[in-house]
């Protein structure tokens, strides 16, 4: 039985925090036999299938909320308490939703007013579905961009050229009505596809593919697409004529094209670009500096969108200095218009990328919200939200929607307590695309490029994490750099892929290499750390303890083993072949009369110096078929002087314990490997012992038949100290012992039987090995 007792003592007394333990030592046959497993009974096929197919009225309403998430907060709504902060929170949101819609259009390579439109409809579908009380749906940046990489792909302006005759000189210009006609088309059909994959994602319950964009990659990632963004819009800035690249390197080219033509530069779109830029950064500094004083943080941007289209119009931009303006806006909604389904082929890899980034971002920020305000996101749930949303979007020729940073900040920092604020924003967008459109068509495209490039400013600080996670995790730190230049050379979306490339092969790479360490007992404890890492450790006598730290699979098993070689200082199956043949040549010499054995087998003679690890420069001898496989009943010391010339590696060991405590799960190839490394061992007489594991380790290694005669489960121990206890019991019950012969087998090829002896033991040595056994324990 166990006993603990604490010592009492006072706070400030060391010996306050001291246990006493005393129990018997735990092998995993003992375990059991003192306390009984529980009888877990598997279910059925047809029982599991009856409980999925039952349903009752609770159930029902239970699923019908699960889907339907409006239904459980809407009735909880607590009218007088939170529907002003909502209002002043939509109405912020909602006015700053306008202007990025409009701007993020310009990302996504379709005219302006489209953009209205994905910050309108996306919202309306997810007041219904979403699980987030605080993201505000909608355009974000870096899909945006994304999704204007594929636009143009499939719809560059070289299928649009036609001659104009008007001024007698044949030139080729745009079509630019039935080319922005055709982008609508693919932007609108690109969002319905990715509504469609991240539908049939959220069926398949597959919300946790996110994990796999870990926080690195992720930072990387949004960090080249802000220079992606950056690059693209400042092309609209100066104003300049450039060709659409896409794919790899098209940034360059974009950059070359762009200082190429910077003798073009529209000075009227550049000074209203720059000013805009410099007093959205300067307001929005001044906000977040004071933003606890600030009751509602200022709307900058529409500030300066109403400044700039009413002098843009009054000074007739346009005509004078030709400033690119937006033009036209239509004003209401079109009809829905059906999916090209022909163009799905050429557009799946990349909506699938942008599926999974336009979700990874919502949910990212999503969580943050629900951490923050103790509520909890269903990232299931998202999938089937923002697919809804994109396929409805998509239908009335929108681009793919998830949230923006900036508008989620507002709509939560204004006072939003639910999305209430967001379908109010959804009404302030609309009353912009019904009344309010026409107004801003004398707005210059450098203000809104402007804006853009404002809302990146979070995006590029994240360059500051770089030295961070250096000096947190190297790795992390390789996987952002690798990821965010891979984004910029490659494209987002080819980027994108080979940074989850790369973040899993770091992973593969880490376990492929597992790290095993030494341990040693801290003295009067019976706790076991690194040797190398701790002063004042003791490594129990003849015993090496070892841990494994990883999962042992069919990857690593080989650097396992040459771990397990360097830790213990020897190779197994060398000592092996070594003593065999040292064995072979004493047997030669005692028929020959050569050499004679004492009393107790020990060899007496002039020995050959033993350099252990020294390479053996003399060939393996082939065995002598005409020396008989009978034992020698003699007594070696491997590690003294042998009277042969033969190299044996020292075994300074008599047992190994491997500690399992870190090994999370193995598979068959792991078990036969490790079976063999125990049967490597047993040969050169080390026993090795198992401590530390889980049930699911040993049901594994039931299973892949490592038990049989020679192996079996009493080597198995709850603890490392357990472990060790057992061996130096046994250890000094066999000192106690008078000495017997040693039975060394020649391992020849003869078919003759082993012949053991068999020793009675004394009723008074069993007597003292209780007696060493109760000492120990106590």
């Amino acid at each position: 039985l166990a006993t603990a007792e604490l010592v009492p003592g006072r706070m400030d007394n060391s010996e306050y925090n001291r246990y006493l333990v005393a129990r018997s030592i735990c092998s995993e046959p003992t375990f059991h036999e003192e306390n009984e497993k529980k009888e877990v009974v598997p279910k059925t096929f047809r029982e599991v299938l009856q409980k999925s197919c039952s349903c009752s009225s609770k159930k029902a309403l239970q699923i019908t909320k699960s889907f339907f998430p409006v239904l459980d907060w809407l009735p909880k709504y607590r009218i007088k308490e939170w529907i002003v902060n909502d209002i002043i929170s939509g109405v912020s949101t909602g006015l700053v939703g306008t202007l990025q819609g409009l701007a993020f259009a310009l990302l996504a390579a379709v005219p302006v007013g489209y953009g209205l439109y994905s910050s309108f409809f996306p919202i309306l579908t997810y007041f219904i579905l979403g699980t987030s009380k605080h993201i505000s749906v909608g355009p974000f940046p870096v899909v945006s961009l994304m999704v204007g990489s594929v636009v143009l792909s499939m719809v560059p302006d070289d299928k649009y050229l036609m001659i104009n005759n008007s001024t007698g000189l044949n030139k080729s210009v745009v079509n630019i009505a039935a080319r922005d006609a055709e982008r609508v088309m693919v932007s609108g059909t690109l969002c319905f596809l990715v509504g469609i994959l991240q539908l049939i994602m959220g069926a398949l319950q597959i919300g946790f593919i996110v994990r796999y964009l870990a926080d690195p990659l992720v930072g990387g990632f949004t960090t080249a697409a802000a220079f992606q963004v950056f690059v693209s819009q400042l092309k609209t800035v100066l104003n300049v004529p450039t060709k659409n690249y896409n794919g790899v390197l098209s940034i360059i080219y974009t950059l070359i094209d762009i200082f190429a033509n910077i003798g073009k530069t529209n000075i009227a779109d550049l000074i209203a670009g720059l000013l805009t830029f410099i007093v959205c950064v300067v307001v929005k500094e001044i906000c977040d500096r004071y933003k606890h004083k600030l009751p509602v943080p200022i709307p900058i941007e529409v500030i300066v969108t109403i400044v700039a289209t009413g002098i843009s119009y009054g000074a007739n931009l346009e005509g004078k200095y030709k400033a690119g303006i937006v033009k036209t806006i239509p004003s209401g909604f079109i009809p829905p218009v059906s999916p090209n389904v022909g163009m799905f082929s050429e557009m799946i890899g990349s909506a699938f990328s942008i599926g999974i980034v336009a979700y990874a971002v919502a949910v990212s920020v999503g969580k943050v919200y629900a951490t923050k305000h103790n509520y909890a996101v269903d990232g299931n749930q998202e999938f089937i939200a923002f697919g809804v949303s994109n396929v409805f979007s998509g239908a009335f020729s929108c681009f793919v929607a998830t949230t923006a940073l900036s508008r989620t900040a507002i709509q939560e920092s204004t006072g939003g307590k639910t999305q209430v604020a967001g379908l109010i924003s959804a009404l302030i967008v609309l009353i912009a695309i019904v009344a309010l459109g026409r107004l801003l068509e004398p707005l210059q495209k450098s203000v809104l490029a402007a804006i853009v490039i404002a809302n990146l400013k979070g995006m590029f600080w994240q360059v500051l994490d770089v030295p961070r996670l250096w000096r947190q995790n190297k790795v992390d730190s390789v996987i952002w750099v690798f990821t965010c230049a891979a984004s910029i050379i490659l494209g987002l979306d080819l980027g994108l892929l080979a940074g989850l490339i790369f973040g899993l092969l770091t992973v593969v790479l880490r376990v492929q290499f597992p790290s095993c360490g030494s341990l040693g007992n801290i003295p009067g404890t019976d706790i076991y750390k690194n040797i190398k890492e701790y002063k004042n450790i003791i490594e129990p006598e003849g015993v090496k303890i070892i841990r494994f730290s990883s999962p042992i699979f069919y990857g690593n098993i080989d650097g396992l083993k040459n771990c397990l070689k360097s830790a213990v200082g020897f190779d197994a199956v060398r000592v092996f072949n070594k003593r065999n043949k040292a064995l072979r040549k004493i047997q030669k010499l005692i028929k020959k009369g050569q050499l004679k054995a004492t009393k107790n087998g020990i060899i007496s003679d002039a020995g050959a110096t033993n350099e252990g690890f020294e390479p053996d420069e003399d060939p393996e001898e082939p065995e002598d078929l005409g020396v008989s496989n009978k034992e020698v009943e003699i007594q070696v010391d491997w590690n003294s002087e042998l009277p042969i010339k033969v190299s044996i590696p020292k075994v300074s060991i008599h047992s190994v314990i491997f500690d399992f405590g870190a090994v999370s799960f193995m598979d068959v190839v792991a078990v036969r490997s490790i079976k063999v490394i125990v049967k490597e061992f047993q040969r050169i007489d080390v026993k090795v012992f198992f401590a530390g594991y889980e049930d699911i380790i040993l049901k594994k290694m039931e299973a892949c038949a490592f038990f049989d005669d020679t192996i079996k489960q009493d080597v198995f121990f709850l603890t490392v100290h357990d472990a060790v206890l057992f061996i130096q019991s046994q250890n000094m019950f066999r000192d106690i012992q008078d000495p017997i012969f040693e039975k060394i087998s020649l391992m020849q090829d003869s078919k003759e039987s082993l012949e053991f002896t068999e020793i009675e033991q004394p009723d008074h040595e069993l007597d003292v090995q209780e007696e060493a056994m109760r000492r120990l324990a106590s």
